[in-house]
């Protein structure tokens, strides 16, 4: 069930509910998702931010096998875990590799070549723990001679999913025969509730099938196993006449499935893991499905009940928050992206809401092994302040507590002081290791920057006394991290990989973006002890007001202070733009010429290797190129024609064969937007981000002003 805390109950009332003037229903439904033929790219989620479920075009799992390689059929939650047991008895100080920093010798989990048990070791704490397929739910549908019917079969499909409602329904046909399925997963238990009519139920040709697999560690996979059925446990209990109960087992992991179903039907134990509802009393099947962590009793909600839950918190969702609406804007772009912005607005709430930072294809299938990216966090979350829903934050940040002691040993581990946050990490917090990942600094500040939002949203004394200890050993580890110099400054030094990644992690120095982040950190830490009347912390100071300088030549900023190529190597002007950030992502820094950043900007639009980005750049551009007043060129990076800004009829921003989903992208749009309509601090005109030619009326509700 999901959590919220009596804090989060404050600014969820402390939103908003904006009604001055647009329609906010009209705008949402204008962008509802219609699929009307067989796409493995075009399946459709429901979900709580907790919990999500992706359906076919028959509205369930029916062909979870043709969508592998598509956008795939996932049951995912962010309880679900499993880990394979430990027999070869790693530890991972196996993974250590020390490197020297300012006089000792320091160590960083890492990956290894080869065969040998330090390779096996890394690759076990990397795979460990992985989420969990839930189970497959799935139509069982046959053919009139009692084949099972193929995808091919499907006549006439209309997969629709209603954003207003958060209702997916799917019409459709086999042999001329019609079926509906309506579904909706609950907002407040992790619990589908699912309608399926149909003259071929009361002849035996439609059932409802659940199919459970063994976990498997695959850094890229739909999460599931079914080649090992004798490794785990499916067993089925009777709670009462139309209810029942899957207890399941995986090694030293379990959940439950609670099962509620309408009266006349029956649900059996067809195979070790397979089980069956049917009946032959009518043409319908009703049921509720709810997944757990814990065993759960009572009735469960029915179908209607949970229909009208979602009407009253998907309205609640949409009537609360930011809108915007383009449908005044006379560009031809405009209507395009404002379907990106709604269905990222879905799709954020549903994937990216939750009790911990989301994967980066969040509750669909399996990207490095389910686990979290914490330097994404930002982009998977950081938006929801901006649209007036800062509640969602705390889920997320609470969750820091959790792993706080483990991070505070690994700074103490390393000898610095404060905490240092993992980058790629499961619910235990540990950080896997990574020979890029171990060595990535930007995502520290990101806690202090979301810390900051709730702050501005709702400022009171209780936000302050609850992150406190988070954001001030935060800042602890920052200040430690920085080096100071022969000229009384603080360099960021190796061994160390910026956000943008291929820079050599033994000779990258001072680049642009973690250097602002790092003066904007620590002033905003500094900040917290003055509202909380506490003594200003010297170190922090000193380290704040002391960062280098970016460097430019040539009027323009350079990737790295040692990287006087960075514009002319080929390999330097690939992955992630991120010299942009240090002003667009984060506010005006007096170290930053803002005319240097413009210059920047263009030589980075006219040389840049745009293939190699990936789906969060464009927004990122966009971000800097409103800030330098150029909304133009804000507009052509949000739109720019490159397949890692692709958005699917889904609105899942597209980047490969591997990641066909990829959320951060749809985050980083929508922080995009909110400051290029609302603007900054300081700034004072509306839509400031988008070209005053009389072509772009935008009209917005609800949103909230970025620092």
């Amino acid at each position: 069930m999901i959590r919220i805390l009596p804090l989060g109950m404050a600014l969820v009332l402390f939103s908003v509910v904006c009604r001055a003037g647009i329609d906010r229903k009209a705008v949402v439904s204008r962008n509802n998702v219609v699929v009307e033929k067989a796409d493995t790219l075009a399946s459709l989620s429901v979900g709580n931010g907790e919990f999500a479920f992706t359906t076919d075009v028959t509205g369930l799992q029916t062909f979870y096998k043709a969508y592998e390689n598509g956008v795939t059929l996932g049951t995912q939650s962010n309880w679900g875990w499993h880990t394979f047991p430990n027999t070869a008895g790693y530890n991972l100080s196996e993974c250590a590799v020390y490197q020297d920093y300012r006089g000792r010798k320091v160590p960083y989990l890492s990956q290894f070549s080869g065969s040998g048990r330090d390779a096996a070791a890394a690759n076990y704490f990397r795979e460990n723990p992985q989420r969990l397929q839930l189970g497959v739910i799935r139509l069982l549908l046959l053919t009139s001679d009692g084949t099972e019917v193929k995808l091919a079969d499907i006549q006439n499909p209309v997969h629709q999913l209603n954003l207003w409602e958060g209702k997916i329904t799917s019409h459709f046909s086999v042999e001329g025969q019609p079926v509906a399925v309506e579904l909706f997963c609950h907002q407040k238990l992790d619990m589908l509730a699912v309608r399926v009519q149909s003259s071929l139920v009361r002849t035996g040709r439609l059932k409802v099938e659940w199919l459970f697999p063994y976990a498997i560690a695959e850094g890229f996979h739909p999460g599931y196993d079914w080649k090992a059925p004798e490794k785990h446990q499916s067993t089925l209990r009777s709670t009462g006449k139309n209810s029942a109960t899957i207890d399941r087992k995986l090694d030293n992991d379990g959940y439950q499935v609670s099962l509620q179903w309408n009266a006349g039907a029956v649900f059996s134990m067809a195979d070790r893991h397979r089980f069956l509802l049917s009946t032959d009393q009518g043409e319908s099947l009703e049921f509720s499905c709810l997944f757990s962590a814990k065993p759960v009793t009572g009735k469960l909600p029915t179908f209607r009940e949970t229909a009208a839950e979602n009407e009253v918190e998907w309205k609640k969702f949409w009537m609360t928050g930011g809108i915007v609406d383009f449908s005044q804007c006379k560009d031809p772009r405009a209507k395009e992206l404002e379907r990106r912005v709604v269905l990222s607005q879905y799709l954020t709430r549903i994937q990216s809401s939750g009790s911990m930072p989301p994967q980066e294809t969040g509750l669909v299938y399996n990207s490095w092994y389910g686990k979290s990216h914490l330097e994404m966090h930002w982009w998977h979350t950081a938006h929801f302040a901006n649209w007036n829903h800062p509640e969602y934050l705390i889920r997320q940040l609470d969750w820091y507590k959790t792993i706080f002691d483990r991070s505070a040993e690994t700074a103490r581990s390393q000898g610095f002081a404060g905490v240092r946050w993992p980058k790629m990490v499961g619910p235990e917090g540990q950080n896997s290791p990574s020979g890029v990942g171990s060595y990535l600094i930007w995502q520290q500040p990101h806690l202090i920057y979301m810390a900051e939002q709730l702050y501005k949203s709702h400022p009171d004394k209780r936000i302050l006394d609850q992150y406190k200890e988070m954001v001030f050993a935060t800042a602890d580890f920052m200040a430690d991290l920085a080096v100071p110099n022969q000229q009384g400054t603080y360099d960021l030094l190796p061994p160390l990989i910026p956000a943008q990644e291929h820079w050599n992690k033994m000779t990258a120095t001072n680049p642009p973006y973690e250097l602002a982040y790092w003066h904007w950190g620590l002033m905003t830490a500094l900040e917290w002890k003055k509202r909380l009347h506490l003594p200003v912390d010297s170190k922090w100071m000193e380290v704040a007001q002391r960062m280098a300088t970016p460097v430019a030549e040539q009027g323009v900023y350079l990737g790295v202070s040692n990287a006087p190529d960075s514009y002319t190597t080929p390999r330097n002007i690939s992955d992630h733009p991120s010299v942009l950030a240090a002003f667009g992502v984060l506010p005006a820094w007096e170290k930053v010429d803002p005319v240097i950043m413009k210059n920047t900007l263009k030589v980075v639009m006219e040389k840049w290797n745009w293939p190699t980005t990936w789906g969060w750049d464009y927004p990122m551009v966009a971000m800097t190129a409103a800030r330098v007043g150029e909304p133009e060129t804000a507009i052509k990076a949000l739109l720019m024609e490159v397949q890692k800004n692709t958005y699917l009829k889904n609105g899942h921003n597209y980047q490969g064969s591997r990641l066909r989903i990829y959320l951060p992208g749809n985050g980083g749009l929508l922080k995009a937007i909110a400051l290029m309509c609302a603007g900054w601090e300081g700034s004072t005109h509306r839509n400031p981000g988008f070209p005053a030619d009389g072509n772009w009326d935008v009209r917005w509700e609800g949103l909230v002003k970025d620092f």
